[in-house]
């Protein structure tokens, strides 16, 4: 192979910059769909909460869904984004490997990662994310995919998303805490 053309398939350095926001997503490899069932999706949530007690992190937003993930992830100054979703991705596909006595790679490629300037950027990202699981025909109504973020913030749950500020709730008010149907 010519020296030359190698470079063409060189990873670009990863765009990290302290105090920022990005939307990340992981797709499994060869797009198989093994967090089709919602023990497998369930398995991730677990690893997630895992690694926010283990590392400092925001999540604004995310979704789970059949063969990627979506994340709109904050670390800590103290932190760094790439340790984290190593360490995520990492202890899930060992998981998924060993309930399924398997061995090999879960995950595709490295996982994608964009920073997100300024609010227009977030409130997209974050409409994106949201809308996931409507625009791939899986619900009809988003607030309903039990492994996003939507779902968690209307029923209160906090093991992954964060307590979401005043000024997001204006922006996104269907993501305040539902009241249980009784």
């Amino acid at each position: 192979m010519n020296p030359s053309a190698r470079c063409f398939h060189m990873r670009l350095p990863r765009q990290l910059r302290q105090g920022a926001r990005y939307h990340v997503t992981a797709r499994i490899n060869r797009k198989e769909m093994l967090l089709g069932l919602a023990s497998m999706r369930d398995l991730f949530l677990a690893t997630v909460a895992r690694a926010k007690r283990k590392y400092h992190f925001r999540i604004w937003n995310f979704c789970v869904m059949g063969n990627h993930v979506h994340f709109l992830i904050e670390p800590d100054e103290s932190e760094n984004l790439s340790d984290i979703m190593r360490w995520i991705l990492g202890v899930f596909a060992m998981a998924y490997n060993r309930r399924l006595c398997l061995s090999g790679h879960v995950w595709g490629d490295r996982f994608h990662s964009r920073i997100l300037d300024g609010i227009e950027n977030f409130v997209l990202a974050f409409s994106y994310i949201s809308q996931n699981p409507r625009r791939a025909g899986l619900v009809e109504n988003d607030a309903v995919w039990v492994h996003s973020g939507l779902y968690h913030a209307r029923m209160g749950i906090h093991a992954i998303l964060d307590v979401f500020p005043a000024w997001l709730h204006m922006l996104f008010p269907e993501y305040a805490v539902q009241p249980l149907p009784s």
